[in-house]
């Protein structure tokens, strides 16, 4: 690999420039290659304006410029995280731009692609759109691009979304736990497909969808809720898995594929993929052409139902995680040639902890705001739109149910900024035992490359090349470190990675050419005090 130039040093003004034994480069072609390599970067622009395939030494360059050498660490690209809940405005109680994108730049994360559904109004309008905007300004740390919503009614939303902006929409099959946020019929996906076929853009599904009776676990899915009735104890996660098998998400990707002849060259994509029993089927949709791939996450790839403790609500999401057998299959295909599974992500779904109903030994003491915004919570039978005195006593006969019911609790699992840790450690585990597993420069294809392709931003995010964005990320493969509450920088303290350990950390992460977090670091690691990220609204072209 010849070294590159893209501007002249002196356009530039003074150059930063970060080097190590150990950097993976995309190449011309695309592929990915862990090699020495001296990186030179322009503040002003923001750019990467050189690579040299080896370690230069300080000499070589102007004494204005900022050197760091991070010998053996890696320098990675920064993560693209193309599934996260960052809730605002709305549900800021929940999350919000500031907490969620400081918990992303901590881990080595760039760039977040926020989900249309949560915040309050949803991103299913342009007015939508435009007051998320609005309610980012000022308070991201990294950069953020958005998603659209597909919801009954909005058809008629879509390509203005596309000409505003968003990378992609997203669209639930089954109830999305939120009011504003209702579950699409086969007519609605069959005219959002119709109505996006011929843009740049990538159509993507919650793929949960009840089966008919017939093909189902029996007659009681008739008065099911949520969506299939318990059979057995409510703290027991068992029961809970039972409640969302493998048939509802088999179900909805064989509707999901049923239609994709409407929009034979739309990108259609499977979001949190969780039951390996979709894996054929989408492999032989694939086979026969048509443009579908999937994501999974983090949490089905580190965690199996065997090991989850009865009441522990912080692993409850959905779809569920699975057995271990399960999690097994899911990591073969991330190695198997023409994967399904293109992306992993986080899915990053926080919620106050209340609403996770904690058994009281698992629960940390929390600081109430009794003057945050009233919401509904359909998912947990609270309605949060009573006056604001009914509203407490709602919450606090909420609060009072057995705790750790499963049913009950919010799903979801906060991770944002904890991928590279999660995934090098448990690949480490696996590969100690004699699985065949990603490498870390698979990694990198999985959680930055593919991402950025993902949503539409290959042209500058997702790859150390010259002319990209230097979002770059410092990572430690050899720092043993345990989670911590202190450790989690989003907005609220919960998450079943709580006391696990790791192997591999990130040490800083630099956006745009500014280092933004560096471990350690005043101000809990965040550079110059300020967010400096920005919200991506430039028209998707491919």
């Amino acid at each position: 690999m010849a070294a590159s130039t893209l501007l002249p040093a002196s356009s530039d003004g003074p150059l930063v420039v970060l080097v190590s034994t150990r950097a993976i480069l995309t190449l011309p072609d695309d592929s990915l290659l862990l090699t020495p390599a001296t990186i030179s970067v322009s503040p002003i622009t923001g750019k990467i304006v050189s690579i040299v395939p080896s370690v230069l030494p300080r000499n070589s360059f102007p004494p204005s410029t900022t050197y760091a050498d991070h010998s053996p660490r890696l320098l990675l690209p920064g993560l693209v995280d193309a599934h996260v809940h960052l809730n605002e405005p709305g549900r800021t109680e929940w999350e919000g731009f500031n907490t969620g994108t400081r918990a992303a730049a901590s881990g080595g994360v760039t760039t977040v692609v926020d989900m249309p559904l949560n915040a309050i109004p949803p991103t299913t309008t342009v007015d939508g759109f435009r007051a998320k905007l609005a309610a980012s300004q000022g308070q991201c740390w990294v950069d953020v691009g958005f998603y659209g919503g597909v919801i009954p009614g909005n058809a008629h939303e879509l390509l203005p979304l596309v000409e505003a902006g968003v990378r992609g929409f997203k669209g639930f099959l089954i109830d999305s736990g939120v009011d504003e946020f209702p579950a699409v019929s086969s007519t609605d996906i069959s005219l959002a497909m119709t109505t996006l076929k011929d843009t740049p853009t990538t159509l993507m599904f919650h793929a949960e969808m009840i089966p008919p009776i017939s093909d189902s676990v029996g007659d009681s899915v008739q008065s099911s809720l949520p969506p299939l009735a318990p059979h057995g104890e409510l703290a027991s996660y068992n029961t809970f898995l039972e409640s969302r098998p493998p048939a509802f998400e088999t179900y909805a990707v064989e509707e999901i594929l049923s239609l994709a002849v409407l929009a034979p060259q739309l990108h259609l994509h499977i979001v949190h993929l969780s039951a390996i029993e979709c894996l054929p089927i989408l492999r032989k949709a694939r086979e026969r052409g048509i443009n579908i791939t999937a994501e999974t996450c983090f949490h089905y790839l580190g965690f199996a139902s065997d090991s989850i403790e009865d009441g522990d609500t912080r692993h409850k999401c959905c779809p569920p995680i699975r057995s271990q057998t399960n999690q097994d299959r899911l990591w073969e295909e991330l190695v198997a040639d023409d994967s399904c599974i293109r992306t992993i992500v986080s899915d990053h779904s926080p919620c106050t902890p209340e609403l996770k109903l904690l058994p009281a030994h698992l629960e940390q003491v929390q600081h109430v705001d009794e003057h945050r915004t009233a919401m509904r919570h359909s998912d947990s039978g609270i309605d949060m739109t009573l006056p604001r005195d009914d509203t407490a006593n709602a919450l606090l006969a909420f609060t009072s149910k057995d705790r750790g019911d499963f049913f009950a609790a919010w799903g979801g699992v906060s991770s944002v900024g904890l991928g590279l840790p999660i995934l090098y450690t448990t690949a480490a585990e696996r590969s100690a035992q004699g699985d065949k597993v990603p490498s870390i420069v698979d990694i990198v294809r999985m959680c930055s490359q593919a991402t950025a392709k993902q949503v539409g931003l290959s042209h500058s995010k997702g790859a150390l090349r010259v002319g990209m964005d230097a979002d770059i990320c410092v990572f430690d493969d050899a720092d043993e470190w345990t989670l911590r509450a202190h450790d989690m920088r989003w907005k609220n303290r919960c998450s079943p990675w709580e006391g696990h350990t790791f192997r591999g950390r990130v040490h800083e992460t630099w956006l745009r050419g500014q280092n933004v977090f560096r471990l350690g670091g005043a101000n809990d690691g965040f550079i110059g005090g300020k967010p400096v990220g920005r919200a991506i609204v430039e028209k998707r072209t491919g």
